[in-house]
């Protein structure tokens, strides 16, 4: 009988187009409004879906251009499912959505235990047959990588075709959590900052992703 392959280490695709960094400076400044962070976030969303989504596949339709009838490829966006991890993965959403309109959305809802800094779980909704869909975990930080560890078990527990997984700023501490719990889930990311400080917050960082979002500071 076969042996199932070893699953290959997990690739950390860090999106350095110089838009997008261009984008996540501005973020990153604390004078930056909620408004402005918000829309920031939004153009981002939609530069980081197109490294994401490159070796998405295609199927060839048959169309007709003005001249005449052709074969041309095409993606199933119905069959992509967007997991967000609330509440920052929602601030995402919109951007990514923009450019694949038909994909679904999930919804992962966790929080970190302030003493344990382990995620505990609240809330999970999924599209259905989800085995027969591409799934992009979204989250905006990968600090101590407890909360998206969790969140991409359950979500394998689904058995998805294929899983990613996608934020704007990551910690090497949690890229490392991610590596050991889930290394065949590659993680694209538009910044790899320094450490964590004691709270379990990313340096440099952009502060609380979730109340610059949504300005519940």
């Amino acid at each position: 009988m076969p042996q199932t392959p070893a699953p290959r280490a997990a690739q950390v695709h860090h999106i350095t187009h110089p838009l997008v960094q261009h984008k996540l400076t501005l973020m990153r400044d604390r004078e930056a409004s909620s408004t402005t962070f918000r829309t920031l976030l939004g153009e981002l969303a939609m530069l980081m879906a197109y490294e994401v989504t490159r070796d998405m596949p295609t199927q060839m339709v048959e169309i007709e251009t003005p001249l005449e009838k052709m074969a041309s490829p095409m993606i199933d966006g119905k069959k992509l499912v967007f997991a967000s991890i609330l509440r920052a993965g929602n601030g995402m959403l919109d951007g990514l959505l923009r450019v694949v309109p038909n994909a679904r959305v999930g919804h992962v809802g966790l929080y970190r235990d302030p003493k344990t800094l382990e995620a505990v779980e609240y809330y999970f909704k999924m599209p259905t047959d989800m085995a027969e869909r591409d799934v992009i975990a979204v989250d905006l930080m990968l600090a101590t990588g407890h909360s998206a560890a969790a969140a991409l078990a359950r979500l394998k527990a689904l058995r998805p075709r294929s899983l990613k997984f996608l934020c704007l700023l990551a910690a090497p501490e949690g890229i490392r959590t991610l590596h050991a719990e889930h290394p065949d889930v590659p993680i694209y990311t538009a910044a790899i900052d320094r450490e964590l400080n004691d709270h379990g917050y990313i340096l440099p960082g952009l502060g609380d992703a979730g109340d610059r979002i949504f300005g519940t500071k």
